[in-house]
């Protein structure tokens, strides 16, 4: 039940709540007789309330796992029932008196955003609006030479947003005004285009953007648009991950979707800049399921499917561990819903110069009982950046 609980509530946060609500308490040793958990500018705060009194906890951003930890302990243990508010959805989670978990969401019109987020006083709702004239958005179909949403492409609009704010998050408040930006794998650069203007017309930023990918014809009708959209600072390059090099220093590396080791030559690259800020959504992860194996763990490479994603969740594991041994703050998360694109993860790391040792530690562990030798961990032992 446990298991069942921990991710059912993974799936809520994969939705950006704005509200929770934890309620029902199952015995009268209960201490709180509500929790509640709203989302502010820079993370959460907690609200826990007896009778008499509310106690109050603010949990930043990057905690977002910590308080998914403390959801599943609280309805797994003292509580048997969850709520939650999304932008238009409500979402409960209930455990019945013999444990049995299930959830259930529904659309519903009295959402209330500046109501459920009382006290907090946000110009906006979205990084991008309703309304706002985003050429890179009505190419794509996603808005109307009016800039409004078009019904169908609801969904995709609220995951770029979604995706900008992820980013915000860690920019906000840095002081930050001038940014190099490498965007490798950039295909056909819908998204680069929408974050160019995230930072140039919403943040008012200096931005020096370059997208890299091995199509020429794509390359060229890239570099069009940028021209069509007086998009100066934004340019196109063809070329390989593997051995591009930058003539100054890159403050933001952008992965998306970069196939397999991809992703890995990405990352390398980016901790070898010495990067502030890296996003890497992961694809096809296919190097590990070819290797893994364990006499130990056999129950989980037993099963095809089962061992593609272990092999799947190991590979992203690591990447986010080597990047906490070269000084990251690293976040997994979920950025896209489990409606739309599932297995879409996200690496969030910011570069802080604390590295955390026993990272490697927990790396070898991992790489010596499943008979692993992932590409980036070899690309960093090649480069100095960790030794054998």
């Amino acid at each position: 039940m446990a298991e069942e609980v921990r991710d059912y509530i993974e799936k809520i946060f994969a939705k950006n709540p704005l509200k929770i609500v934890v309620s029902k308490a199952v015995s009268k040793d209960v201490r709180y007789r509500k929790i509640t958990v709203v989302r502010k500018e820079k993370g959460y705060q907690i609200e826990r309330l007896t009778q008499k009194q509310a106690f109050h906890e603010n949990v930043s951003a990057w905690d977002e796992q910590k308080l998914i930890d403390m959801c599943a302990g609280w309805l797994g243990t003292g509580y048997g029932q969850l709520n939650a508010w999304t932008d238009g959805e409500e979402c409960s989670v209930m455990v019945s008196k013999k444990g049995t978990a299930s959830m259930v969401c529904k659309r519903t019109t009295q959402f209330n955003p500046q109501k459920i987020a009382a006290g907090h006083n946000r110009k906006k709702e979205y990084i991008f609006n309703e309304g706002d004239i985003i050429e890179p958005m009505i190419d794509m179909g996603i808005l109307t030479s009016e800039g409004k949403v078009v019904r169908t492409m609801y969904d995709k609009f609220k995951q770029i947003n979604r995706f900008a704010q992820i980013i915000d998050d860690v920019i906000k408040d840095k002081g930050y005004r001038n940014l190099n930006i490498i965007d490798f794998g950039c295909g056909k650069s819908y998204l680069t285009f929408i974050l160019y203007y995230y930072f140039t017309e919403v943040k008012h930023m200096n931005v020096t953007m370059t997208g890299l990918d091995l199509k020429e014809d794509v390359i060229k009708h890239c570099n069009e648009a940028a021209a069509k959209y007086g998009y100066d600072g934004l340019h196109f390059e063809v070329g390989d991950i593997n051995g591009y090099h930058s003539d100054k220093p890159v403050d933001m590396v952008i992965t998306l979707h970069a196939c397999d080791t991809a992703t890995d030559y990405a990352l390398y690259n980016a901790v070898y800049w010495n990067a502030k800020m890296i996003f890497s959504v992961p694809c096809c992860q296919h190097e590990l399921n070819g290797q893994i194996e364990s006499d130990n763990y056999s129950v989980l490479t037993r099963y095809g499917l089962i061992k593609e994603r272990t092999a799947a969740l190991m590979t992203d594991a690591i990447r986010a561990e080597l990047l906490e041994y070269c000084g990251y703050r690293t976040q997994v998360m979920e950025f896209v819903d489990f409606a739309h694109t599932p297995k879409n993860l996200l690496i969030r790391a910011e570069k802080t110069g604390t590295k955390r040792k026993q990272s490697l530690d927990e790396v070898t562990r991992l790489m010596e009982e499943f008979h692993l030798s992932p590409t980036l961990y070899k690309l960093m032992l090649e480069g100095c950046m960790i030794k054998d």
